[in-house]
């Protein structure tokens, strides 16, 4: 039974979430939208579709990858909301965001825990792309 209290806390607890979530979103959301704009997504879109390719993904979804390598998950929603993408590279981009993203944050975690920063972000970073490039050929 939820009682008045737990749902107060649980109101609150959201109303919170949803403006740290917003403080990432909506400025990403507005960069990107104003590199689209502008005409430098499609210079950087143009320079990275060789790359993007392997994965099945347009060259706009490098920037959402760099975005999801160094801030997180949460900056690279951002930016994909952005850009039009089929499910299957919605898909991909998760997966492949999922398994390396923050790098240099939890790059420094994974250093003050004895393990090597180097070897960690190597390792999702090959994994990531490894991911991205399977799922693209199985469902691609």
């Amino acid at each position: 039974m939820v009682t008045a209290d737990t749902f107060k806390r649980g109101l609150y607890k959201g109303i919170v979430t949803f403006f740290d979530l917003s403080k990432i979103l909506i400025p990403v959301y507005i960069g990107v939208q104003l590199l689209s704009i502008s005409g430098i997504l499609n210079i950087i879109a143009d320079f990275c579709t060789p790359i993007m390719s392997v994965f099945g993904l347009p060259g706009e979804s490098s920037l959402v990858l760099i975005l999801g390598y160094f801030s997180g998950g949460y900056a690279a929603l951002g930016a994909m909301a952005v850009i039009e993408l089929t499910g299957v590279q919605v898909t991909t981009l998760a997966i492949m965001v999922s398994i390396a993203h923050s790098l240099i944050t939890e790059g420094a975690v994974v250093k003050k825990l004895g393990v090597s920063s180097f070897a960690s972000i190597t390792l999702r970073l090959f994994f990531s792309i490894v991911m991205g490039f399977l799922y693209n050929r199985i469902f691609g």
